[in-house]
């Protein structure tokens, strides 16, 4: 293989120019069974609810489609894309502490993979269902380090998720958005502090900083497991307690370039918080409503999804084509917006930042914040 071909891992943030990223693939997803953490994301009035099994031919044709797609899109602009080798996800997933009926999916490689400038980590994961996934980038991640010398590949500790990481009165009754708010706001959640606990897609990149959600999938364990990890970074923990159902970040706080974040107006990082970011110089918008007043059908995310947006470069931005509020928002901003279509994918895992993990940005280790 040429050099210029060679991979080489580098991604300091979100908004460098994007090279080479990896984006995800619908086949074998699966709706997976009840779990502790997944019931708790899912709504009471969800049509999810007590639903599982293989998604529909269609569906997945339909999804595949709009993966494919925003591929060829991103290639056009001189963008590498690689994608994962799906694995059987109607297996079981079986260790000596639980069992649950099937895995889910390799749509979302976000969830799963954190690139920190050479550093490709896994996540623990906190759904029992996901234990398995990271198996679905190991071809590619065995490929960047044979290719990539200087390439880190690290995993953090699988944790066992027995019942104990599980608060059982999430499961117990009918508990309603209003006190599920009130859970939030004093950030008590389903995941207990048994063992240290993170999705990969709770984590923001500011260059030396990592921005960190505490919330259903990430628990302040593996906050500090990150923080001893990244001994380099400054590793802070944010909330929103607007958000019934924290999980993931990246369709409540999302930064578009250096000193400029849409934050979702119903999940408002707090004052307190807010203020780190603001004598920083970094001015927090609200984004804009979305087009839309659901999801689509059998879709675990919000309507929020409109702002799960991808950033090309500090110019550039991939957004959901039906979000036409968003679009206008960011045009006003001053940048060029690609629309993708991309709702028939949403149900697999998630919006465009969800469906992707960078492999390598321009740029290098900047330091956006004075702690003086």
């Amino acid at each position: 293989m040429s050099e210029k071909n060679k991979t080489i891992v580098n991604s300091w943030n979100e908004w460098d120019p994007l090279k080479h990223v990896i984006v995800g693939v619908a086949d074998g997803t699966h709706i997976p069974p009840a779990e502790p953490a997944l019931d708790a994301k899912v709504p009471e009035d969800s049509d999810m609810k007590g639903d599982w099994g293989p998604r529909s031919e269609e569906s997945v044709f339909k999804a595949n489609e709009q993966l494919d797609n925003f591929v060829k899109i991103l290639e056009n602009r001189g963008i590498k894309v690689d994608r994962p080798t799906p694995i059987d996800f109607s297996q079981k997933v079986v260790t000596p502490d639980f069992e649950t009926g099937s895995m889910f999916g390799s749509m979302p490689p976000r969830d799963v993979i954190l690139t920190v400038g050479n550093q490709m980590l896994e996540a623990t994961m906190s759904y029992r269902c996901r234990w398995f996934e990271y198996l679905c980038y190991r071809p590619l991640i065995k490929k960047y380090f044979n290719e990539d010398q200087n390439m880190v590949h690290e995993a953090a500790p699988k944790p066992r998720l027995t019942d104990l990481d599980y608060r059982k009165d999430y499961l117990s009754e009918k508990i309603g958005v209003e006190k599920r708010l009130k859970w939030t706001a004093e950030k008590y959640f389903v995941t207990t502090e048994e063992e240290p606990l993170f999705d990969a897609a709770d984590v923001l990149r500011f260059g030396k900083d990592l921005v960190v959600q505490h919330g259903f999938t990430t628990n302040l364990k593996g906050i500090d497991w990150l923080r001893r990890h990244f001994k380099d970074h400054n590793v802070h923990a944010v909330n929103f307690p607007g958000d019934p159902y924290p999980i993931h970040i990246d369709a409540t706080f999302s930064p578009l370039r250096p000193g400029l974040i849409i934050n979702n107006p119903d999940r408002r990082l707090p004052e307190d918080q807010r203020k780190f970011f603001e004598k920083n110089d970094w001015e927090i918008i609200d984004a804009a409503r979305p087009a839309h007043n659901s999801p689509p059908p059998l879709c675990y995310s919000s309507v929020w999804l409109s702002m799960n947006v991808l950033v090309l470069d500090p110019n550039t931005v991939c957004v959901e084509a039906s979000e036409t509020n968003q679009i206008e928002q960011l045009d006003k901003l001053g940048f060029e917006v690609v629309p993708i279509p991309f709702r028939d994918a949403y149900p697999f895992g998630g919006g465009l930042h969800c469906a992707t993990a960078d492999v390598f940005r321009e740029g290098k280790c900047e330091n956006y914040f004075n702690f003086s």
